[in-house]
C-alpha cells in the first residue's frame, strides 16, 4: 500500500478516561504513523468525534445542530493529535469542507494531493460537512476522492464479528468478510452509507483493534490478525 486513510475512534484516543485525550495512546499513535511515512507511505487520518461528543444520544437538541457540534468536536480532536505528531517529527495539514478561519484549511483533491506530495500526514477533519453524515461515511468519501489504497479502521475490538463479542462469548470473528455480506446482515463495521458507498466504488477496509502492539505498521506491512473487508 502506498496512500492508506486511517480511521481513529474519538473513544480510543480517550483511553480509559473515556473522554478528552490520553497523550501516552496519542503518541504512540504518532510514532507508529511516523515509521509508516519514514517508509514512504502515505497516510491520511480520520478522527471519530465521540471523546467530546455524541449528538445523536440527545434527544433535547436539533438534530442539524447536534451534527455540527460533532464537526467541530472533530476538527478540535484533529489539531490536538496533528500537534501531537508535529512534536515526533512529522509535517501536517489539516483539511476541513468547510472554513475554520487559520485553523484549517479547505479541502479539495487537488489540495489533498498536494500535501500527500510533500510528504505530509494529512487530517480530514469535519466529516462531510453536512449534516446526517457519520465520520465513517466521511472517511469513506475521502478514501475514494484521494484514491486511497485501503481503508484502515482502528477500534477498541480486534476485528468484525457476527455478533457483540462483549456480550456473546461465543461471538464468531471473520478472517475475511465481503462488503456485501457486511450489508446483507448488518456487521455494522461503518455504518450502512458508508458501507454501500464503500461497495459502489470498491474500497476496500482493513479492521484491527488499536490496542494490540504496533497495530498500525503491522496491518500495512502484512502481520494483520484482523477482519478484511473485501470488495
Amino acid at each position: 500500500m502506498q496512500r492508506i486513510l486511517l480511521k481513529l475512534s474519538g473513544e480510543a484516543l480517550a483511553g480509559e478516561k473515556k473522554t478528552g485525550f490520553d497523550e501516552p495512546t496519542v503518541r504512540g499513535v504518532a510514532l507508529q504513523v511516523k515509521e509508516l511515512t519514514d517508509s514512504g507511505i502515505q497516510v491520511g487520518i480520520v478522527i471519530g468525534g465521540g471523546n467530546f461528543w455524541r449528538g445523536r444520544s440527545s434527544e433535547n437538541i436539533d438534530r442539524t445542530k447536534a451534527d455540527q457540534i460533532g464537526m467541530l468536536a472533530t476538527v478540535m480532536n484533529c489539531i490536538y493529535v496533528s500537534e501531537i505528531f508535529r512534536s515526533t517529527g512529522m509535517k501536517t495539514d489539516i483539511l476541513t469542507p468547510f472554513q475554520c478561519g487559520s485553523f484549517t484549511e479547505l479541502f479539495s483533491k487537488d489540495k489533498a494531493n498536494a500535501c500527500f506530495a510533500e510528504g505530509h500526514v494529512v487530517f480530514f477533519a469535519g466529516g462531510t460537512g453536512h449534516p446526517y453524515f457519520s465520520t465513517d461515511t466521511g472517511v469513506v468519501l475521502r478514501a475514494i476522492e484521494v484514491e486511497a489504497d485501503s481503508i484502515l479502521l482502528a477500534k477498541s475490538i480486534d476485528g468484525v464479528y457476527d455478533d457483540d463479542p462483549g456480550k456473546n462469548p461465543n461471538a464468531h470473528k471473520y478472517t475475511e468478510v465481503s462488503i456485501q455480506e457486511v450489508i446483507d446482515k448488518n456487521l455494522q463495521v461503518v455504518d450502512m452509507t458508508a458501507s454501500i458507498l464503500a461497495r459502489d466504488n470498491k474500497m476496500p477496509m482493513m479492521v484491527f483493534g488499536l490496542n494490540e502492539d504496533k497495530s498500525i505498521v503491522n496491518t500495512v506491512k502484512g502481520n494483520f490478525s484482523g477482519t478484511r473487508v473485501t470488495v
